[in-house]
C-alpha cells in the first residue's frame, strides 16, 4: 500500500526543527480526553514541561508555571503524548516495550522526537500557536483504515539493524498504516503528523479536532492552500516514538498463527488506533521567532539543553499501579478490540 507522504526530508525546507522529549512520565492520565481523571481508561507517555497535570487549564501560561521541562529546548514547555506499547507472549501476558534514541540522536530516557516544520515553498509563513491552544491527531478507537486525512498522517517503518530502511520520509518507502506484520531487527518507529490549518479564532474544540483541518489540495509542504473555514497555517507538528521491539523478536514468542503481537494500551491490535495529543507552551515568541528565521536541527535563536539534563525533569505518577514486568492484562484492564 502506498502512503501519501507528509513532507519529504529530501527536499528543502524553510524551517524544521528536530529534537528529542525525554519521558517526563509515564501514566494513566489524559489531560485533554480526561481531564481531572486519575486513573483515565488507557496508560500514556508523556513528555515536556512538569507544569503536566491532570487538568490543563488553558489560561495557564505554562512557561511560568514549569521549572523545567524533558525537552532540548528550554523555553519549550509544551506536553506531547502517546498511547504506550506493549508486547503480547505466546502465553497471553503483556511486557511493556521500552523506547530509545531515535537516528542521529543522543541517548535520551525514552521519549519522543518532535518536529515543527514549515512548507518548503520558500515563501509561506506560518503562526506559531498561542498560549491555550491545544489538538489530538488519530483515533484510539479505530481498527480499520478510514482513508482520511487523520489516517494518511499515521503510519509506522520496520527498521533493519542499525536504522537501515530509513531512507525516505516518514509515510513514505515501505511504511505502513497498520503495525508491520514481520519482526523488525531495529525497531519500529511510529509516525504522527498533525494539522496544519487553524480556523483562526478557536483554540481547541470539543473533539480536539475541529478548530484545525488539512490543506485543501496539494500539500502542505509545497504551500497547498488552507480551506476557507481554517485560513491561518500553522506549523506542521510531527511525533516520531522510536518503539525498542528488538527484544521481543523471537519467533517462539509470537502467536502460533504468525501474526503480529504488538498491541497499544488502548487495547489497539491493529496500529489504526495509533494518536497523539498536543498542548503548546512554548515560552513567549520564541517558537514564532525559529519558524521566522528558517531554523534546522540548530536555533541560534533558541536556548538548548544537553539530554541529560533533560532526562533529569520528571514528575510524580499520579496513578499508583504495575506497568513493567510480565502483566496479566494491559493497564486499567483495557480489553483487546479488533474491530
Amino acid at each position: 500500500m502506498k502512503l501519501i507522504t507528509a513532507f519529504a526530508l529530501s527536499a528543502p525546507v524553510s524551517a524544521m526543527l528536530r529534537f528529542s522529549c525525554s519521558t517526563l512520565v509515564t501514566d494513566r492520565i489524559d489531560p485533554l480526553v480526561n481531564p481531572g481523571e486519575a486513573p483515565s481508561p488507557h496508560l500514556h507517555q508523556l513528555v515536556g514541561g512538569n507544569a503536566l497535570n491532570t487538568t490543563m487549564d488553558p489560561s495557564n501560561e505554562l512557561p511560568d508555571i514549569s521549572t523545567c521541562t524533558s525537552c532540548q529546548f528550554t523555553e519549550d514547555f509544551s506536553n506531547y503524548w502517546t498511547a504506550v506499547l506493549f508486547f503480547r507472549a505466546r502465553n497471553g501476558t503483556f511486557k511493556r516495550v521500552p523506547t530509545f534514541a531515535n537516528e542521529y540522536l543522543e541517548p535520551a530516557n525514552g521519549g519522543i522526537t518532535v518536529y515543527y516544520i514549515a512548507p518548503y515553498d520558500g515563501k509561506t509563513k506560518v503562526k506559531a500557536f498561542q498560549k491555550g491552544f491545544r489538538m489530538i491527531v488519530g483515533d484510539p478507537i479505530r481498527r480499520t483504515d478510514m482513508q482520511d486525512h487523520d489516517a494518511r498522517g499515521l503510519s509506522f517503518r520496520c527498521w533493519g539493524e542499525n536504522f537501515t530502511n530509513s531512507v525516505g520520509a516518514p509515510g513514505t518507502n515501505q511504511d505502513t498504516r497498520y503495525f508491520p506484520k514481520q519482526p523488525c531487527k531495529g525497531g519500529i518507529r511510529a509516525n504522527h503528523f498533525f494539522p496544519t490549518c487553524w480556523d483562526g479564532k478557536n483554540l481547541d474544540s470539543p473533539d480536539h479536532k475541529s478548530h484545525v483541518a488539512y490543506p485543501k489540495n496539494g500539500s502542505f509542504e509545497s504551500g497547498g492552500p488552507c480551506p476557507e473555514s481554517h485560513p491561518i497555517k500553522i506549523p506542521q507538528i510531527l511525533y516520531e516514538v522510536a518503539w525498542d521491539t528488538r527484544q521481543f523478536n523471537d519467533p517462539n514468542e509470537w502467536p502460533e498463527d504468525g501474526s503480529q503481537p504488538f498491541v497499544f494500551s488502548t487495547g489497539d491490535h491493529t496500529g489504526y488506533g495509533t494518536h497523539g495529543d498536543y498542548v503548546f507552551g512554548w515560552k513567549g515568541d520564541a517558537l514564532q521567532r525559529a519558524m521566522d528565521q528558517n531554523c534546522q536541527v540548530n536555533c541560534p535563536t533558541l536556548k538548548m539543553q544537553s539530554t541529560q539534563s533533560a532526562n533529569k525533569c520528571t514528575v510524580e505518577k499520579k496513578v499508583e499501579e504495575n506497568i513493567d514486568g510480565w502483566l496479566t492484562e494491559l493497564p486499567g484492564g483495557m480489553p483487546i478490540t479488533y474491530l
